[in-house]
């Protein structure tokens, strides 16, 4: 039987000149979605996991999505275990208006230095999320209700104009659904195992060298 590892796909180096994503799978006019400094370093795009490691995992994902919720803990172990992995979290609200707001609301609570809680807080339960649970889930979590909805209305734009680019990237890779990531030079279109995200990190790091 064929393991996950076999839909994985290696980006070509055509789409790595000059040592970083390029506008190679963009269409036309996308203006270089898929340039390294947009995909790699957007500076508004929450980073978890070791800011200065070597190998980046880019990971999209909608708050809704059971596979991205299942996958969480195990991802987040597999960084922590590694210690040299750099996590760009990328929110792709694919599945419905809920999702929209749970992704505008935790990019909201940036701006008070709690994504990361925001976004455990709404990852870690099983059941499908509304409008008032969300509330619930981030009060919870200690974010300050009060200033997120001004950070909302403030910073609306901003984080309109994010999760735009977040979805174009997302369709200029061919992303047909969460989670999806880019390990190094690798998209890998779905869930994977522990082991394998252990393995595909490794291969990464060896196709980096060569």
């Amino acid at each position: 039987m064929p393991t996950r590892r076999a839909a994985l796909t290696l980006i070509g180096a055509s789409a790595f000149a000059a040592g970083g994503i390029t506008a190679v799978l963009a269409a036309p006019g996308d203006d270089e979605v898929l340039t390294e400094a947009k995909v790699l370093r957007d500076p508004d795009t929450p980073v978890a996991g070791n800011p200065n490691g070597n190998i980046t995992i880019v990971e999209w994902s909608d708050y809704n999505c059971p596979y991205c919720r299942k996958l969480e803990p195990e991802l987040r172990q597999v960084v922590q275990d590694d210690g040299k992995v750099r996590l760009v979290m990328k929110d792709w609200p694919i599945l419905g208006p809920v999702s929209v707001t749970a992704a505008r609301t935790a990019l909201a609570a940036k701006f008070q230095d709690k994504y990361h809680q925001a976004h455990d807080a709404m990852m870690g339960v099983s059941s499908r999320l509304t409008e008032p649970r969300i509330n619930e889930l981030l009060a919870a979590a200690g974010v300050d209700m009060d200033r997120l909805k001004r950070d909302l209305a403030g910073h609306g734009s901003d984080i309109d104009a994010l999760l735009k680019r977040n979805n174009e990237q997302a369709e200029a890779f061919g992303f047909r659904g969460t989670p999806a990531f880019i390990v190094g030079k690798y998209r890998v279109p779905g869930v994977l195992s522990m082991a394998e995200f252990e393995q595909v990190i490794a291969d990464a790091r060896k196709a980096k060298m060569n």
